[in-house]
């Protein structure tokens, strides 16, 4: 017995100094790479992030991180399927990507993934594992993309102008009814807009159980027609009367600010807090969920199969998973992303995050569909 536990012991410890031997000379090989990072830009707090993250890199890996920012990670994949198709399998133009749910499954289903590399990376020992960070949208992530930040769709008010916000959505719509042209949200297919398409539909059907499964053409129409039948009622008072709508969550903020819309969405329940710190909302503005729980998801970041620089890459996303990095993007007074790390690892206010009772995501089939119906109905 007592030979078997020194056997097993030095197993692991020549497991874990080749580990440590592989991870050196990934870090050799990255020095002196460019890292093309293909990234949400639509917020000043996560473009400045990026650039204290970059300047650190920088100094620390001799890597260099460039922000490419896209509107939607989606035109990404497209430009992906494309060098896949022109049998493009090195010295791709896309090094890193930001995504979650719709995106990781097309880019899994199409080969387009580098890895599992994941479980290899040093800061992965500080990951809390009790979050869903081994799923995306039920589809399994096995090594393929590293969690990055916890997302959760919540609502911001203004408590010295509505002290008590809609909590369901059906006071949401008659909240609307009662004050026309200050609802609204962000025009689909924009994350957030697509977000509040599925929150809706989640709660009109009490979160049917063909939710959870690829979309059914046939059955569609029929769980789908209570979404519709609300929105129909809804866009009549809506802002602009639903002819128009927010280009985002960033816009949605800016109208709260405006006094021309009564709640702003986010998919940050700590997005209120850095808003506040950059003077972009009142210090009487508060975020809140509906009683039934927050849409939750893990957000994610991967590495292109044909990364020219697949080191650098996984050097870049182990620094964003170190414990000072996640503090940092943690932190309310700079993005106030809530992080994916076991407390104990994190320092400041990153902390002290609150995270709201949790609804799950549907498959991410229903994304498209809901999109495209959308646009069919709402579109022009």
């Amino acid at each position: 017995m007592t030979r078997l536990i020194t056997l097993l012991s030095s197993l692991m410890l020549s497991f874990s100094v080749s580990a440590a031997d592989n991870w050196q000379q990934i870090e050799e090989k990255a020095k002196g790479q460019t890292v093309y990072f293909h990234a949400w830009g639509g917020s000043q707090e996560i473009n400045n992030y990026l650039r204290w993250a970059g300047s650190e890199l920088k100094k620390q890996y001799g890597v260099t991180l460039q922000h490419v920012k896209v509107t939607d990670i989606a035109e990404t994949t497209t430009r992906l399927i494309a060098e896949k198709a022109a049998n493009k399998n090195s010295g791709g133009s896309v090094d890193m990507v930001w995504i979650n749910g719709e995106n990781f499954k097309s880019m899994k289903q199409n080969d387009l993934l580098f890895g599992p590399f994941v479980e290899y990376l040093p800061s992965w020992q500080y990951v809390d594992k009790s979050l869903p960070v081994d799923s995306d949208f039920s589809e399994p992530t096995e090594g393929l993309e590293a969690p990055w930040g916890v997302g959760q769709l919540v609502f911001i008010h203004d408590a010295k102008t509505l002290n008590n916000p809609p909590s369901s959505f059906s006071e949401y719509l008659s909240y609307a009814k009662a004050f026309p042209n200050k609802l609204s949200y962000p025009r689909p297919p924009e994350f957030h807009g697509t977000s509040f398409l599925k929150a809706l539909l989640i709660e009109l059907t009490n979160n049917d159980a063909s939710l959870q499964r690829p979309v059914d053409e046939k059955s569609f129409p029929l769980v789908t027609a209570p979404l519709w039948s609300y929105l129909d009622e809804f866009h009549q008072v809506a802002w602009r009367q639903g002819k128009q709508f927010p280009a985002g969550s960033a816009e949605t903020l800016q109208l709260l600010d405006d006094g021309q819309l009564d709640v702003a969405i986010t998919f940050n329940p700590n997005a209120v807090f850095s808003a506040q710190a950059n003077g972009n909302l009142a210090e009487t503005t508060a975020a809140y969920a509906m009683d039934a729980g927050a849409l939750s998801n893990i957000h994610f970041l991967a590495i292109p199969w044909n990364a020219n620089a697949s080191e650098g890459a996984q050097v870049a996303i182990n620094f964003l998973l170190s414990p000072d990095a996640q503090s940092r993007k943690g932190d309310l007074n700079v993005w106030g992303d809530p992080s994916v790390l076991e407390n104990q690892h994190l320092v400041g206010n990153a902390k002290n995050t609150t995270l709201f009772k949790s609804v799950a995501e549907p498959h991410p089939s229903w994304q498209a569909a809901l999109e495209s119906e959308w646009q069919k109905r709402y579109g022009n």
